[in-house]
C-alpha cells in the first residue's frame, strides 16, 4: 500500500508554501506520469498537493505573445483557436503525443515536468542514476535503442520524453515560475538540464516553486511542422521526433528554429543548422546539407546507432513538409 497525505491548495501563494514546509511533497494535476512513479516505486512522495483549483486554466493572448496556464489539459492547447492560427507547431506536437484520454487528463505544466520513460529507471531492481544516484547507468552496457545521441554522460543516457516540449524549445518560449509569492521566468531553452554529474535533476527548478504558464513569443515563422518518428502510431515515444519553424519569403528562409525529440535529456535545438539555414532557397539539396550538420557531435551506443540516418532522415522530411 502507498501511504501519503493529501492537501488541496487554494492558492498559488498556499500551494508553493505547502511544498516549502514539506520536503518530500510534490505537486499534483493530472497524474499521468506521478501516478505511474508511484505506483513503479520509482517516487514515494509523503505528501500530494493537488493544485487543480488554482487559477491556471486559461489561454490568452496580447502583442508580445500567447500565455498558456499550467493546468490547461494539452487536448484543449492542441485544439484552442490562439494554438492552432498562431502556433500550429505546439498544436501538431501535442496531438501527437499519448493518447486522446491521456492528453485529457494531462496538464501542460505537468507535461514539462514528466520523467524519462528508460526502463532502467522505472524498475526499481535495476541500477539507475536518475533515480538512486551514484548506482549506475544500466542503460550504457544495456539495451540503450531509444536513448540519447547527443548531451548524455557516463552518469546518464536516458531521453526527455515529451513532444510538446519539443515545439516549446522550437518557438523559443519561456517558463513562468512562482515560489511563495515571488514570479520568475527561466527560457524554455535553459529550462530542462543535460544529465552531466547530476542525472537525478531534470530540470532547474528550485525547492518549493511551481510552474503557473508557459509564454511563447509573437514571431514571423510561417511555415511548421512536427515530425514524429516512432514505432506503432498510437502511444508511443518517440525514437526520434523534429519541430521546425520557419520564416520564408519568395523561396528564401529569413529565419528558422528546430529542435528535435528522443535525441537527447532535453529538447535538442539545432542552432547550427538554424544559422546554415538563413538565407538559403527551399531545395532538397540544402536540407540534405542541413541534416548532415544537425547530426554533428552525436554519440551513438551499442543498439541505436540507427538514430544517425533516422535523424538525419527526418529533419530533411520535416523541412520538405514545412516548406511543401
Amino acid at each position: 500500500m502507498i501511504n501519503f497525505e493529501y492537501t488541496r491548495a487554494s492558492s498559488v501563494k498556499s500551494a508553493t508554501e505547502a511544498r516549502t514546509k514539506h520536503k518530500t511533497s510534490q505537486f499534483i494535476a493530472g497524474g499521468t506520469n506521478l501516478v505511474d512513479l508511484m505506483k513503479k516505486g520509482v517516487t514515494a512522495p509523503e505528501r500530494l498537493i493537488d493544485i487543480n483549483a488554482l487559477p491556471l486554466k486559461e489561454v490568452k493572448s496580447d502583442a508580445k505573445g500567447v500565455t498558456i496556464g499550467a493546468l490547461v489539459p494539452n487536448s484543449v492547447a492542441a485544439e484552442h483557436e490562439l494554438i492552432r492560427t498562431k502556433h500550429p507547431l505546439l498544436s501538431m506536437a501535442l496531438n501527437a503525443g499519448a493518447s486522446a484520454q491521456l492528453r485529457n487528463m494531462a496538464t501542460v505544466g505537468g507535461n514539462i515536468m514528466q520523467r524519462t520513460r528508460c526502463p532502467y529507471f522505472y524498475d526499481i531492481t535495476m541500477p539507475c542514476n536518475k533515480r538512486n544516484p551514484n548506482s549506475g547507468c544500466g542503460a550504457i552496457d544495456g539495451y540503450n535503442r531509444m536513448h540519447a545521441i547527443f548531451g548524455a554522460s557516463e552518469q546518464c543516457i536516458a531521453v526527455h520524453p515529451s513532444d510538446m516540449c519539443v515545439a516549446l524549445a522550437a518557438l523559443n518560449a519561456s517558463v513562468h515560475i512562482s515560489n511563495n509569492g515571488k514570479e520568475r521566468s527561466i527560457a524554455f531553452a535553459d529550462f530542462h538540464r543535460l544529465p552531466g554529474t547530476t542525472p537525478e535533476l531534470d530540470n532547474n527548478l528550485q525547492a518549493g516553486e511551481l510552474i503557473t504558464a508557459v509564454h511563447i513569443p509573437a514571431n514571423h515563422f510561417n511555415k511548421a511542422y512536427y515530425l514524429k518518428v516512432r514505432d506503432r502510431l498510437s502511444y508511443a515515444f518517440a525514437l526520434v521526433s523534429v519541430a521546425v519553424a520557419l520564416e520564408v519569403k519568395n523561396g528564401i528562409i529569413q529565419s528558422a528554429s528546430i529542435a528535435m525529440g528522443g535525441v537527447a535529456h532535453k529538447p535538442w535545438r539545432l542552432y547550427d543548422v538554424e544559422k546554415f539555414l538563413v538565407r538559403k532557397s527551399v531545395t532538397q539539396d540544402v536540407f540534405t546539407e542541413a541534416a548532415a550538420i544537425a547530426m554533428n557531435g552525436a554519440k551513438t551506443y551499442q543498439h541505436n546507432n540507427f538514430k544517425i540516418k533516422l535523424g538525419m532522415a527526418s529533419v530533411v522530411e520535416a523541412l520538405t513538409k514545412a516548406t511543401s
